[in-house]
């Protein structure tokens, strides 16, 4: 079967309180609708008594918009919260960044690759140290330096290239600037922010000199979603690496930046292949 009549396939994410039956309500929607499922995996949390699922199947018989209008109809007496996503469509992405590029070399070069399922449409920063890399990707960037004075507008034209662009996602990989409540809110649940995991210990500057002076074991990294509360959003994911004595501060910082990156790249592929629930302040991640 070639790609032009391959059969459409989606992914459909819900949740909702928990009840009996839901899983076999919703398989039974699928079935009465030719849809055949492909992966399937719930979670109950007895903590909150809500349910989630994400479910991935093939479906030919009705169109995207129909599907959407059913599953609306479907949704309403169960009080479900979900999304549908046709799997053919590769994720739009905006990547944030200012003159760390390891996160951005890392995630441009997966996505050539094919590994992430991703179509960034621009990258914005408040300096030109990767407008090169960017072009050597065929991205448009977008260099839009932040004063405490024009930081509003900045804001305001960073949102602009996002809307303009469709973006589904916008990620922050090592952008070194605080974004404001109102920009936190509108990006909420589609902003993913990276940082290493010494906060709250060691803030600051040069976190791996602070880190080395007080003779760290483990270095690591935090993938989030962005909040209003700094680097407090919901965790994606999270990794750590040993180290000792014999570690010197430029290996601590290569080691970390390592971290950061594969930390980041794993957060974007969850999120964008849809597998990534929000739960509160907690998230469900269906691997």
């Amino acid at each position: 079967m070639t790609a032009s009549n391959a059969t459409p396939t989606y992914v459909l994410t819900l949740s909702c309180p928990d009840r009996l039956g839901l899983v076999h309500a919703v398989s039974g929607f699928l079935l009465e609708r030719a849809g055949n499922i492909e992966e399937a995996a719930q979670f109950n949390d007895h903590d909150t008594g809500l349910f989630f699922m994400r479910v991935q199947f093939a479906c030919s018989q009705l169109s995207h918009e129909q599907l959407k209008a059913d599953l609306a109809a479907f949704a309403t007496p169960l009080n479900l919260q979900w999304q549908l996503h046709a799997t053919a469509q590769p994720m739009r992405t905006v990547i944030m960044v200012s003159q760390q590029g390891h996160c951005l070399n890392d995630l441009l070069f997966r996505w050539k690759s094919g590994l992430l399922p991703l179509d960034i449409r621009a990258i914005v920063s408040n300096h030109r140290d990767f407008y090169q890399l960017a072009a050597s990707y065929n991205v448009p960037f977008h260099h839009l330096p932040v004063t405490a004075a024009t930081k509003a507008q900045v804001e305001d034209r960073q949102y602009e290239i996002i809307q303009a662009e469709g973006a589904e996602l916008v990620v922050l990989a090592r952008y070194m600037q605080i974004l404001s409540n109102d920009l936190c809110q509108k990006l909420a649940g589609r902003a993913i922010n990276i940082h290493h995991s010494f906060l709250p210990s060691f803030k600051g500057a040069k976190p791996y000199y602070q880190a080395h002076d007080r003779g760290v074991k483990l270095i690591g990294a935090t993938a989030h979603y962005v909040t209003a509360d700094l680097d407090e959003g919901p965790i994606i994911e999270q990794d750590v690496a040993r180290v000792d004595h014999s570690k010197t501060v430029d290996d601590l910082t290569a080691l970390g930046r390592d971290t950061e990156s594969q930390v980041l790249a794993r957060a974007v592929k969850w999120h964008s292949e849809h597998r990534v629930l929000l739960n509160g302040h907690k998230t469900v991640i269906f691997k």
